[in-house]
């Protein structure tokens, strides 16, 4: 594998990693703690996402359970769920808060697949942009004189596979999703 390759692989993983990132928070109808754990709420004088102040476990398929280290910040995380409009309804419910996750409709089912298509499709156009800077970079390294031209061509040619190898990942992830999505 050529260094430019090389260096480029990463930026290319982090595309799939922030893709798999924003498609856990998609409800599927199952209780995962992704689905609030990214969720801002104030405290202690600052935003601070939920996973940083409490445990989120799944008590089961339905039900996500919310223990913050910190009692005194049950209002608080309550509040910034009802706000965070991802159609959850907390309750509080002694010293922990619970969500009990809503039957999904076939209109939600459909929304939230639209939502992730929307998700594939950033994540196709950041691959895009990486394989356009390894494109440049195999360019300048060419006019450098660092590489001659059929290196270059090949070079392109490598930078091609390796982004349709990645656009084959993201279709396979979102032909799971959309299947766990529309499962009843």
């Amino acid at each position: 594998m050529h260094a430019l390759l090389h260096q480029q692989k990463p930026a290319f993983e982090s595309a799939i990693d922030h893709l798999q990132k924003e498609l856990g928070g998609l409800r599927t109808g199952r209780a995962t703690p992704a689905l609030v754990e990214d969720i801002s709420v104030s405290a202690y004088d600052a935003m601070m996402e939920i996973k940083g102040l409490a445990s989120i476990q799944a008590q089961d398929a339905k039900t996500l359970l919310i223990d913050p280290w910190d009692k005194n910040l049950l209002r608080n995380i309550e509040k910034g769920i009802r706000d965070a409009g991802v159609g959850l309804s907390p309750v509080v419910d002694g010293t922990v808060i619970r969500i009990v996750m809503p039957a999904m409709t076939e209109d939600s089912r459909k929304s939230m697949v639209k939502k992730m298509k929307e998700f594939l499709e950033d994540a196709r156009i950041a691959l895009r942009q990486v394989r356009e800077e390894a494109r440049e970079a195999a360019g300048k390294m060419e006019k450098d004189k660092q590489i001659s031209e059929d290196e270059k061509f090949k070079l392109i040619d490598e930078i091609d596979k390796m982004t349709k190898e990645f656009n084959e990942r993201i279709d396979a992830i979102g032909e799971k999703k959309e299947e766990e999505i529309m499962t009843v």
